[in-house]
């Protein structure tokens, strides 16, 4: 069975690359558009990883993350930062909150595979 892997990004584009480049490699990808959507499906379904938009309409993606984690049910979901933010401060507030990596946009279509990939190897070990 492939990994089951939720982006939460409010840019249809950036959905929609990242979706066929995970896809492409065996994963079951699922969408959600803002924060409370991202709730709606965790309600019903237990994704094996989170990519995580930060700049989100409403709830951000840092806020949601806080709360993910402070919740027994999904703390251990791995949680990864998409964001266009690439300071190092950045980063920093995003690993904060509770990611447990960080992408920038725009998104490496070759690296994406491989750091989801590392970190569900990493999620599995927990």
């Amino acid at each position: 069975m492939s990994a089951r892997i939720l982006i939460v990004d409010d840019n249809p584009v950036n959905l929609k690359l990242a979706r066929n480049v995970l896809e492409i490699e065996g994963y079951t990808v699922d969408g959600a558009v803002d924060a409370e959507d991202a709730l709606v499906y965790l309600g019903t379904h237990s994704p094996d990883l989170i990519l995580m938009d930060i700049a989100l309409p409403g709830m951000d993606g840092l806020a949601l993350t806080r709360k993910l984690k402070a919740d027994p049910r999904w703390r251990a979901i791995p949680v990864i930062a998409l964001t266009a933010f690439a300071m190092l401060t950045d980063e920093r507030q995003a690993r904060d909150a509770g990611c447990d990596g960080y992408i920038t946009k725009p998104i490496d279509t070759r690296q994406l595979p491989l750091t989801v990939g590392a970190h569900l190897r990493t999620g599995a070990d927990r």
